[in-house]
């Protein structure tokens, strides 16, 4: 059995750009090198925003050498970037950009959803690229709910992005193997997983509470850190749950980052943002 190694409610929030209040997890309750290829995660809990005319979110920015993926579970962004990528995702939709050899990249509330405000709930992952795959093309996968491949259980289903559930796979393209998807269960409803034992695995309690393995509970927002020993694991709804969990086989390569770059070495570092001064990441009006 996979059994938990820590359980983690969310440090103090901090406001990325205007549009997103987050607690991050990763690297703060997990490293990047022990949640690999999982290399940070920022969630913004429920948060209430008021109306605005003008959305609210964070301007245009850089990025090189691994992907960020965005799954909205209340509210909606919009999203674009300097390779044409884009659009709106709305409850329950994932955005999976990759940004690879470089990209310039924003990302609003958007416009309509602005204006009425209400409550918003997100997570934002960044996966890391392996060395040979971190000056590749930059690319963009929309993945709507309806697209997400939805496994039934007996009080609730599996709604799976990427990697598979019981051989059911998810739409989204990856680099490397992993695995995330949401469990949404009813009250005393039940979820079984399994994942190699070397991946590294944890959730995080969207809404609602669980308990793991029959005997340890996790509660809203708290992070869940699995032990890299076993295989199987499960997760049992104590009232209406929604839980995100990911796993991933870690990339045993040196982690080199600094603000939105994440490379191997110190000199593709000093390489990108090189490029990013030139204008070697493209064009994207603000």
């Amino acid at each position: 059995m996979k059994n938990v190694e820590i359980i983690a409610k969310p440090q103090a929030a901090h406001f990325v750009g205007d549009g997103f209040r987050v607690h991050n997890l990763i690297p703060s309750i997990a490293s990047a090198s022990r949640m690999s290829p999982f290399i940070m995660l920022d969630y913004n809990s429920t948060y209430h925003f008021p109306p605005s005319e003008i959305p609210k979110g964070v301007g245009v920015h850089p990025h090189r050498g691994f992907e960020t993926v965005t799954i909205a579970y209340k509210g909606r962004v919009e999203h674009g970037d300097s390779s044409g990528g884009g659009g709106v995702i709305k409850e329950g939709d994932v955005q999976w950009m990759t940004a690879a050899s470089g990209i310039l990249h924003k990302e609003f509330h958007e416009t309509e959803w602005s204006k009425t405000g209400g409550d918003f709930q997100m997570v934002q992952l960044w996966v890391n690229l392996p060395a040979k795959d971190k000056m590749s093309t930059p690319k963009y996968q929309a993945i709507a709910n309806n697209e997400q491949t939805k496994v039934k259980l007996d009080q609730g289903e599996i709604e799976v992005i990427a990697g598979e559930y019981q051989g059911n796979k998810g739409p989204a393209s990856t680099f490397t193997p992993m695995h995330v998807m949401n469990a949404k269960l009813e009250a005393g409803g039940k979820a079984s997983f399994s994942f190699p034992a070397h991946y590294n695995t944890a959730m995080i309690v969207i809404e609602g509470n669980v308990l793991i393995n029959g005997k340890d509970h996790a509660p809203t927002d708290h992070f869940v850190l699995f032990g890299n020993e076993g295989e199987e694991f499960n997760v049992q709804a104590l009232d209406h749950a929604v839980v995100l969990i990911m796993s991933g086989e870690p990339i045993l390569e040196p982690i080199v980052s600094h603000g939105p770059f994440v490379m191997n070495t110190r000199a593709e570092i000093n390489q990108a943002f090189e490029d990013f001064q030139t204008g070697k990441f493209g064009y994207l009006a603000d």
